[in-house]
């Protein structure tokens, strides 16, 4: 009888060879034959009792270390730039071990996501640290599931929050994660469907109490994949930044500029000046002045800083909280200008006439000091004579000016016809707690108007500036809109009794048209929605496509670089052009300014789709309490399985089912974008007045289900009934003649 091994032995053994793992490989081992097997079988089910070791069908294993080959989910790049991956199977304690991939040439490119068969080898002297060789690429990461969890008697299932969105997933209890009843939970498909017919998932990530207000914002953070963590190389490298020093800057200390912003504003990354320009060559012209913080000093190409703010590509703002391009200690401290600071500035003087035309421009690195941070509204009623001891002391030398500028920059506008949509902002407005206090819209002043003006020329400037030098950058660009999207507002337009000039090259100044007939009748908002749907989306480009919004055939992002990457991109663009230092745009990053462009087009559309999502949740949950109460509100979408209707009151938009508009067939039109009544003869179209009652609204999924009242201040009709056999909406039905044939 040979001898049984202890426990150490064993495990040291498994240890040593992790490919010999079997109940038959440790028996062979240490010589164990016969009967003497039942013993060793009772010793490694005393292991897997005491967590020492995980049975994986016929082999054991260290449950704190991963086998010899694993599959794994490939992470974003570290700090260095180098990938790692984890585990998709782990059964220790603790989070799991870090996986450092080592490639080889000939290994295929990997991304975020990617799920690869890998061999794996621990790292000597580290704790939990290996190195992973690629074997071979499965795949891309399953589905990711948002949602609530219901834990049954034995299972868990997860009910989708997206809207619309029906189905369930099954979660099996070992795939929990800890997870609890009711929690809102990230899940991944794990599977295929099961006898019940659902599909399998495993909860990955729980976000906690989803009826809490934080909730709101945070499913939208989830959902879309906005990152909103940072590494902590990143946090690390951003508190050890120090503050430029005024070296080699040309000093514009002495200017008295000025930011203004919203009251709540965090951060200020843009300061202006303005005074009439003594040229007497230019009379009753105007000098504009320009500062924006000088990111680039701090977020150097290459940096830690540098690769997780292109990663972001731009700030996400929520009604609760922000998901920042940078960290706090630049974006609201080094890098914000705040007021009697010396802040380091990439600043541009312009020159423009007594009609608001640009002239001329020079750019600087500059240091400044703002004299002032001032608020929209405080700056907007000093203008109106309304000082107060903050604004009295600017009025005549700082807000007066400023104003001047402003209404010879109104006249270029003007001139120039850019599009001019009518589009109210809505503003939600919450309580200490976190909850919809109220909902508003913001109201446009001459303040926000006129720092729009200074930005866009200041933008328009960068561009000429660089185009000019020959240095590359990333535009802005608008295109027109495509001819069928012009097709869909012409016929809008047409219903409307409004009329959108035909064959001859689109400008922006046949849209104004267009929606000064619209303005002050009915169908003022609806014109806008649609001239807005019309557009086509704005993105970053290194090539020139001008911008038709604006109508401007030079533009690129400069003025906000502490929540938009492109701006970043633009001020290294000015320094390597002017020559002021070794941190602007390095030879890699123009080569690869069209994938950034890509990249950081991909992320804006991101923030705005979850920033949109986040709205309509809270728009849900202020509506929640009102269900039941009928509203005003306008047609603004038909759908072959709906109308679409935008509330007065809120801006909030909800659904109206189809199965709800009576017992008759609708036709969908989708041309003319209409729903027609079989038996009625009733249309639903676009820009028609409604009333509805507020049927339900799901704050977790942002959906408002809606019953229609009454359109164009009429009721609903009754569908004419039917007789039997008849079509709806045709002629009777015939009577199926069956002939029997004789056998």
């Amino acid at each position: 009888m040979a001898r049984l091994p202890s426990k150490k032995e064993i495990l040291d053994w498994i240890s040593q060879h992790p490919t010999q793992t079997s109940k038959r490989d440790i028996a062979k081992a240490f010589g164990i034959k016969g009967a003497d097997r039942i013993d060793l079988k009772r010793i490694l089910k005393d292991l897997e009792a005491e967590g020492h070791l995980e049975k994986r069908r016929k082999t054991y294993r260290d449950p704190e270390r991963l086998p010899p080959v694993a599959v794994l989910e490939v992470l974003e790049p570290d700090a260095d730039g180098d990938l790692t991956a984890r585990p998709l199977e782990w059964a220790g304690t603790g989070d799991s071990p870090r996986i450092h991939l080592a490639l080889r040439r000939s290994d295929p490119a990997l991304g975020p996501g990617d799920r690869i068969l890998a061999r794996l080898t621990l790292v000597e002297g580290e704790d939990k640290v290996y190195t992973g060789r690629l074997i071979r690429r499965i795949g891309h990461s399953p589905r990711r599931i948002l949602g609530v969890l219901k834990i049954g008697a034995e299972t868990g299932r997860i009910l989708s929050i997206d809207k619309g969105a029906d189905r369930e997933w099954l979660v099996p209890a070992r795939d929990l994660n800890g997870a609890e009843d009711g929690e809102l939970v990230e899940a991944e498909q794990i599977g295929p469907k099961d006898r019940m017919g659902l599909p399998k998932a495993r909860v990955v990530e729980r976000l906690g109490n989803p009826s809490e207000p934080k909730a709101v914002s945070l499913i939208a953070i989830h959902q879309h994949g906005i990152p909103n963590r940072f590494p902590e190389a990143v946090l690390k490298a951003a508190e050890a930044a120090t503050e430029a020093t005024a070296e080699g800057r040309e000093d514009l200390r002495d200017l008295p500029f000025v930011t203004i912003d919203p009251a709540d504003a965090r951060d200020h990354d843009d300061a202006c000046w303005a005074r009439p320009d003594d040229d007497p060559g230019n009379p009753d012209g105007h000098v504009i002045w320009v500062a924006i913080a000088d990111v680039a000093h701090y977020v150097r190409p290459g940096s830690e800083l540098d690769r997780e703010a292109r990663r972001r590509g731009n700030s996400t703002y929520f009604p609760d909280r922000v998901v920042p391009m940078l960290p706090d200690r630049l974006s609201g401290d080094l890098c914000s200008l705040h007021e009697g600071v010396d802040r380091p500035c990439i600043a541009v003087e312009m020159r423009v006439d007594a009609d608001g035309a640009l002239l001329s421009h020079r750019f600087a690195r500059a240091m400044m000091r703002s004299r002032a941070s001032l608020v929209y509204e405080e700056v907007e009623a000093a203008r109106q004579g309304e000082t107060t001891e903050r604004t009295e002391p600017f009025v005549t030398e700082v807000i007066a000016p400023l104003y001047a500028a402003y209404e010879a920059l109104t006249r270029a506008r003007k001139a120039r016809q850019p599009l001019d949509l009518d589009l109210p902002e809505r503003q939600i407005i919450l309580d200490q707690k976190g909850r919809v206090r109220s909902v508003a819209f913001k109201e446009r002043l001459d303040a926000h108007r006129l720092i729009e003006e200074f930005m866009v020329l200041a933008n328009v400037a960068a561009a000429v500036d660089l185009t000019a030098r020959r240095t590359p950058l990333l535009f802005r660009v608008h295109e027109e809109p495509a001819p069928e999207k012009l097709d869909a507002l012409r016929e809008v337009a047409e219903a409307s009794g409004l009329v959108l000039a035909k064959g001859r090259v689109l400008q922006t100044s046949h849209l104004n048209t267009l929606l000064a007939q619209a303005e002050g009748t009915d169908y003022d908002e609806l014109i806008n929605l649609t001239t807005l749907r019309s557009m086509a989306q704005a993105y970053y480009s290194p090539d020139n496509l001008g911008h038709f919004g604006l109508a401007l055939k030079k533009y690129a992002h400069f003025t906000s670089p502490i929540r938009r990457y492109s701006d970043l991109v633009v001020h290294r663009a000015l320094i390597r052009a002017h020559g002021w230092g070794e941190d602007g745009l390095s030879d890699g990053e123009m080569e690869d300014l069209e994938a950034t462009g890509t990249h950081i087009s991909e992320t804006e559309r991101r923030s705005m789709t979850a920033e949109r999502d986040t709205t309509d949740r809270y728009l849900a949950a202020f509506l929640s309490e009102r269900v039941g109460t009928e509203m005003t509100g306008r047609i603004s979408g038909v759908a072959r399985f709906g109308a679409f209707v935008k509330l007065d009151e809120t801006g909030a938009d909800g659904l109206v089912p189809i199965r709800e508009l009576g017992r008759e067939f609708f036709h969908f039109d989708r041309e003319s974008q209409t729903l027609m009544g079989a038996d009625t003869g009733m249309t639903i179209g676009i820009g028609q007045r409604v009333t509805v009652r507020l049927a339900e609204a799901v704050p977790i999924t942002g959906g408002l289900r809606l019953d229609l009242i009454e359109i164009e201040d009429k009721a609903m009709p009754a569908p004419t009934p039917r007789k039997r056999g008849a079509k709806r909406g045709g002629a009777p039905k015939k009577k199926r003649v069956v002939r029997r044939r004789r056998k």
